[in-house]
């Protein structure tokens, strides 16, 4: 009988793996082990049983989880985890401005608040050719402020598809955050998705949109790098949503 027909697809069964550590975070979640068993076995156990919660977050701040970037064509996909905060028409970085970078006509910018308690691990948006890394330093406002785009310590990263188009994103220091870890440079090539940076200890990444493409994402929507749909390259369809 019909309804008792399996569907004609592959099905597979995927398991649940737990996140690696990042090799950038490994020294520091050992130097926390190593004060964790000082404190501990020589100095205060009531201080050591406290430092063991600082490993774990230690390790559980530099994890690394795979990600399952969806296919499609023109998608521009999350670079961060985190909250969307704001979703604003704005200029080009002035870092990124001019005929090889974004031009000068404001543009969509997605701003996504990344928590000490977030993956802070950042991902190309696109497939293509990097074509500018710029690393700025600054200072260290909290994050979710709108002027932190242009006053905190930062670092932009251009990326150029196959087509043509040409993403760029901010990376953004916060209050908590010293430090911008880049893993690529000008000429890499990234897939979707791919690893590209990380920030350490809370921060904020823009993402700016090229015209005629608007959000797919809602302001107070969560976002996960590498796979959550930020927009489609040419779609003008505006999305809101409800909180609850």
């Amino acid at each position: 009988m019909t309804s008792l027909e399996k569907p004609d697809v592959g099905t597979t069964t995927i398991k649940w793996r737990f996140p690696s550590i990042h090799p950038d975070g490994r020294k520091f979640v050992l130097i926390s082990a190593a004060i964790t068993v000082l404190l501990l076995f020589f100095i205060w156990d009531e201080l050591g049983f406290a430092f063991v919660g600082i490993t774990a977050w230690v390790a559980a701040f530099f994890r690394d989880p795979i990600r399952t970037a969806p296919l499609g064509e023109g998608l521009i996909i999350a670079p961060a985890d985190g909250l969307i905060t704001m979703i604003a028409t704005v200029p080009p970085p002035r870092e990124l401005e001019g005929p090889d970078g974004l031009g000068s006509l404001p543009m969509t910018r997605i701003s996504i608040f990344m928590s000490v308690f977030d993956v802070h691990i950042n991902r190309s948006p696109i497939a293509g050719t990097i074509r500018q890394v710029i690393y700025i330093s600054g200072k260290f406002l909290n994050a979710d402020l709108d002027k932190a785009s242009e006053d905190n310590e930062r670092q932009h990263i251009l990326v150029e598809g196959a087509d043509g188009t040409r993403i760029g994103f901010t990376q953004i220091a916060g209050l908590v955050a010293r430090r911008i870890v880049p893993f690529v440079k000008p000429g890499d090539l990234v897939a979707r998705a791919q690893r590209v940076g990380l920030i350490r200890f809370g921060s904020r990444v823009d993402v700016y949109l090229p015209a005629g493409t608007l959000p797919r994402v809602a302001l107070g929507q969560r976002t996960l790098a590498g796979e959550t749909v930020l927009a489609r390259l040419g779609e003008a369809v505006l999305v809101d949503g409800i909180a609850q």
